[in-house]
Protein backbone atom coordinates (compact mmCIF):
# COMPACT_ATOMS: atom_id res chain seq x y z
CA UNK A 1 0.00 0.00 0.00
CA UNK A 2 1.34 3.72 -0.90
CA UNK A 3 0.49 7.10 -0.60
CA UNK A 4 -0.13 9.22 -3.27
CA UNK A 5 0.43 13.04 -2.64
CA UNK A 6 -2.46 13.77 -1.81
CA UNK A 7 -2.35 11.77 1.57
CA UNK A 8 -4.38 9.08 0.09
CA UNK A 9 -3.90 5.58 0.55
CA UNK A 10 -3.85 3.43 -3.16
CA UNK A 11 -4.10 -0.40 -3.44
CA UNK A 12 -3.24 -3.03 -5.96
CA UNK A 13 -0.27 -2.21 -6.95
CA UNK A 14 2.52 -4.40 -6.81
CA UNK A 15 5.79 -2.63 -5.51
CA UNK A 16 7.69 -3.85 -8.92
CA UNK A 17 5.18 -1.43 -10.08
CA UNK A 18 7.04 1.52 -8.29
CA UNK A 19 10.12 2.32 -9.87
CA UNK A 20 11.24 2.56 -13.10
CA UNK A 21 15.04 2.37 -13.75
CA UNK A 22 16.87 4.16 -16.61
CA UNK A 23 19.22 2.65 -18.35
CA UNK A 24 22.92 4.54 -19.07
CA UNK A 25 23.04 5.28 -22.62
CA UNK A 26 26.24 6.21 -24.84
CA UNK A 27 26.54 9.59 -24.82
CA UNK A 28 24.67 10.71 -22.05
CA UNK A 29 25.61 12.08 -19.05
CA UNK A 30 25.33 10.23 -15.59
CA UNK A 31 23.36 13.47 -14.25
CA UNK A 32 20.96 13.16 -16.70
CA UNK A 33 20.02 9.18 -16.05
CA UNK A 34 19.27 9.92 -12.95
CA UNK A 35 17.16 12.88 -13.54
CA UNK A 36 15.41 11.06 -16.29
CA UNK A 37 14.85 8.12 -13.66
CA UNK A 38 13.36 10.42 -10.92
CA UNK A 39 11.54 12.38 -13.44
CA UNK A 40 9.83 8.96 -14.26
CA UNK A 41 9.44 7.65 -10.88
CA UNK A 42 7.98 11.56 -9.50
CA UNK A 43 4.17 10.57 -8.49
CA UNK A 44 3.57 14.63 -9.01
CA UNK A 45 4.85 14.23 -12.40
CA UNK A 46 2.34 11.13 -13.22
CA UNK A 47 -0.14 13.42 -11.34
CA UNK A 48 0.35 16.53 -13.30
CA UNK A 49 -0.05 14.08 -16.64
CA UNK A 50 -2.88 12.54 -15.59
CA UNK A 51 -5.04 16.10 -13.93
CA UNK A 52 -3.79 18.10 -17.09
CA UNK A 53 -1.11 20.23 -15.38
CA UNK A 54 1.60 21.27 -17.95
CA UNK A 55 4.24 20.64 -14.83
CA UNK A 56 4.95 19.26 -11.24
CA UNK A 57 5.03 22.83 -10.09
CA UNK A 58 1.56 23.01 -10.19
CA UNK A 59 1.15 21.32 -6.95
CA UNK A 60 3.44 23.44 -5.40
CA UNK A 61 1.18 26.65 -5.35
CA UNK A 62 -1.80 24.44 -4.67
CA UNK A 63 -0.27 23.13 -1.29
CA UNK A 64 0.86 26.42 -0.73
CA UNK A 65 -2.34 27.68 -1.40
CA UNK A 66 -4.44 25.07 0.53
CA UNK A 67 -2.93 26.65 3.43
CA UNK A 68 -2.52 30.43 3.07
CA UNK A 69 -5.59 31.13 0.58
CA UNK A 70 -4.73 33.90 -1.51
CA UNK A 71 -5.99 33.15 -4.80
CA UNK A 72 -9.48 33.57 -3.91
CA UNK A 73 -12.65 34.51 -6.27
CA UNK A 74 -12.34 37.83 -7.54
CA UNK A 75 -8.91 38.26 -6.95
CA UNK A 76 -6.95 40.12 -9.17
CA UNK A 77 -2.96 37.90 -9.94
CA UNK A 78 -0.08 38.39 -12.14
CA UNK A 79 2.29 35.57 -12.87
CA UNK A 80 5.76 36.36 -13.04
CA UNK A 81 8.00 33.68 -14.98
CA UNK A 82 4.53 31.88 -15.62
CA UNK A 83 6.31 30.14 -18.13
CA UNK A 84 5.00 26.56 -18.85
CA UNK A 85 1.48 28.09 -17.15
CA UNK A 86 1.22 25.29 -14.26
CA UNK A 87 0.79 28.13 -12.17
CA UNK A 88 -1.47 30.03 -14.07
CA UNK A 89 -3.80 26.46 -14.65
CA UNK A 90 -4.37 26.66 -11.24
CA UNK A 91 -4.87 30.13 -10.83
CA UNK A 92 -7.29 30.59 -13.25
CA UNK A 93 -9.88 27.40 -10.66
CA UNK A 94 -8.95 29.39 -7.62
CA UNK A 95 -9.87 33.15 -8.72
CA UNK A 96 -13.03 31.85 -10.85
CA UNK A 97 -11.41 33.63 -13.86
CA UNK A 98 -14.09 31.78 -15.96
CA UNK A 99 -17.03 32.28 -13.96
CA UNK A 100 -17.56 28.79 -13.49
CA UNK A 101 -18.83 29.41 -9.86
CA UNK A 102 -21.78 30.24 -9.88
CA UNK A 103 -22.35 33.60 -7.10
CA UNK A 104 -18.55 34.17 -6.82
CA UNK A 105 -16.49 37.12 -7.81
CA UNK A 106 -14.42 36.74 -10.92
CA UNK A 107 -10.81 36.95 -11.19
CA UNK A 108 -8.47 38.02 -13.65
CA UNK A 109 -4.44 36.86 -13.82
CA UNK A 110 -1.80 37.69 -16.21
CA UNK A 111 0.97 35.47 -17.05
CA UNK A 112 4.34 38.11 -17.69
CA UNK A 113 7.67 35.99 -19.42
CA UNK A 114 10.05 36.55 -21.60
CA UNK A 115 9.62 33.95 -23.95
CA UNK A 116 5.99 33.06 -25.60
CA UNK A 117 3.98 30.35 -23.65
CA UNK A 118 1.20 28.53 -25.22
CA UNK A 119 -2.51 30.10 -24.55
CA UNK A 120 -4.36 29.12 -21.63
CA UNK A 121 -7.94 29.51 -21.19
CA UNK A 122 -9.17 32.23 -18.41
CA UNK A 123 -5.56 33.75 -18.69
CA UNK A 124 -4.49 36.82 -20.17
CA UNK A 125 -0.47 35.97 -21.22
CA UNK A 126 2.07 38.95 -22.33
CA UNK A 127 5.19 38.74 -23.56
CA UNK A 128 7.39 40.97 -21.41
CA UNK A 129 10.40 41.88 -19.51
CA UNK A 130 9.30 42.43 -16.27
CA UNK A 131 12.43 44.67 -15.05
CA UNK A 132 11.94 46.73 -18.04
CA UNK A 133 11.53 50.17 -17.47
CA UNK A 134 7.21 51.14 -16.93
CA UNK A 135 6.64 47.22 -17.44
CA UNK A 136 4.80 47.64 -13.86
CA UNK A 137 2.31 50.66 -15.33
CA UNK A 138 2.05 48.42 -18.11
CA UNK A 139 0.75 45.71 -16.25
CA UNK A 140 -1.39 47.76 -14.15
CA UNK A 141 -2.90 48.93 -17.46
CA UNK A 142 -3.55 45.17 -18.66
CA UNK A 143 -4.98 44.62 -15.28
CA UNK A 144 -7.42 47.01 -15.21
CA UNK A 145 -5.73 48.51 -12.04
CA UNK A 146 -3.73 47.12 -9.01
CA UNK A 147 -3.08 43.45 -8.24
CA UNK A 148 -3.80 41.27 -4.64
CA UNK A 149 -1.38 38.74 -5.18
CA UNK A 150 2.07 38.64 -7.13
CA UNK A 151 3.64 35.18 -7.72
CA UNK A 152 6.37 34.06 -9.05
CA UNK A 153 8.15 30.99 -9.38
CA UNK A 154 11.06 31.81 -11.64
CA UNK A 155 14.90 30.86 -11.42
CA UNK A 156 17.84 32.17 -12.78
CA UNK A 157 19.78 29.52 -15.33
CA UNK A 158 21.80 27.78 -13.36
CA UNK A 159 25.71 27.82 -13.79
CA UNK A 160 26.60 24.53 -11.89
CA UNK A 161 28.24 26.55 -9.02
CA UNK A 162 25.85 26.39 -5.75
CA UNK A 163 26.87 29.97 -4.32
CA UNK A 164 25.94 31.36 -7.93
CA UNK A 165 23.33 30.32 -8.29
CA UNK A 166 21.80 31.01 -5.05
CA UNK A 167 22.50 34.45 -5.31
CA UNK A 168 21.69 34.67 -8.89
CA UNK A 169 17.54 33.11 -7.66
CA UNK A 170 17.73 36.06 -4.75
CA UNK A 171 18.47 38.71 -7.19
CA UNK A 172 15.96 37.61 -9.04
CA UNK A 173 13.65 37.37 -6.22
CA UNK A 174 14.56 40.45 -5.02
CA UNK A 175 13.69 42.14 -8.65
CA UNK A 176 10.03 40.20 -8.19
CA UNK A 177 9.64 41.50 -4.69
CA UNK A 178 10.04 45.68 -6.08
CA UNK A 179 8.13 44.64 -9.07
CA UNK A 180 5.23 43.39 -6.04
CA UNK A 181 5.33 46.84 -4.21
CA UNK A 182 5.00 48.81 -7.26
CA UNK A 183 1.78 46.98 -8.57
CA UNK A 184 0.42 45.35 -4.69
CA UNK A 185 -3.27 46.72 -3.90
CA UNK A 186 -2.83 47.29 -0.14
CA UNK A 187 -3.55 44.14 1.90
CA UNK A 188 -1.83 42.42 -1.26
CA UNK A 189 0.21 38.92 -1.18
CA UNK A 190 3.38 38.38 -2.35
CA UNK A 191 4.76 34.56 -3.18
CA UNK A 192 8.01 33.52 -4.32
CA UNK A 193 10.92 30.84 -4.93
CA UNK A 194 13.71 31.25 -2.72
CA UNK A 195 17.41 28.71 -2.35
CA UNK A 196 18.47 28.89 0.92
CA UNK A 197 21.79 29.34 1.22
CA UNK A 198 22.45 32.67 3.64
CA UNK A 199 22.22 35.19 1.33
CA UNK A 200 18.36 35.67 1.55
CA UNK A 201 18.45 38.20 4.64
CA UNK A 202 18.27 41.38 3.14
CA UNK A 203 15.12 39.96 1.46
CA UNK A 204 13.22 38.77 4.22
CA UNK A 205 14.39 41.77 5.92
CA UNK A 206 13.13 44.24 2.97
CA UNK A 207 9.86 41.95 2.91
CA UNK A 208 9.13 42.35 6.52
CA UNK A 209 9.26 45.84 6.63
CA UNK A 210 7.16 45.90 3.72
CA UNK A 211 4.43 43.44 4.76
CA UNK A 212 2.55 42.18 8.24
CA UNK A 213 3.49 38.81 7.70
CA UNK A 214 6.19 36.68 6.04
CA UNK A 215 6.34 33.02 6.03
CA UNK A 216 8.95 30.79 4.82
CA UNK A 217 7.83 27.53 3.48
CA UNK A 218 8.66 24.14 1.71
CA UNK A 219 5.43 22.66 0.22
CA UNK A 220 5.58 18.60 0.47
CA UNK A 221 5.58 19.07 -3.47
CA UNK A 222 9.07 20.32 -3.66
CA UNK A 223 11.32 17.72 -3.61
CA UNK A 224 13.54 16.89 -0.34
CA UNK A 225 16.89 17.45 -1.93
CA UNK A 226 16.13 20.32 -3.49
CA UNK A 227 17.31 23.52 -1.11
CA UNK A 228 14.70 25.57 -2.90
CA UNK A 229 12.18 27.21 -0.45
CA UNK A 230 8.81 29.49 -0.94
CA UNK A 231 8.54 32.79 0.74
CA UNK A 232 5.14 33.59 1.73
CA UNK A 233 4.57 37.25 1.90
CA UNK A 234 0.89 38.80 2.93
CA UNK A 235 -0.67 42.05 3.88
CA UNK A 236 0.91 44.63 1.92
CA UNK A 237 1.25 47.68 3.85
CA UNK A 238 1.43 49.58 0.97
Amino acid sequence: MVKTPTGKNTSGRGQRDLKVKVKSARGRKLSSTRWLQRQLNDPYVKRAQTEGYRGRAAYKILELDDRYRFLVPGARVVDLGCAPGGWLQVAVKRINAQGEKQGKAVGRILGIDLQEVEPISGAEIHQLDFMADDADEQVKQWLGGKADVVMSDMAASSSGHKQTDHLRIISLCEAAAWFAFDVLEDGGTFVAKVLAGGAEGELQKLLKQKFTKVANVKPPASRSDSSEKFVVATGFRG
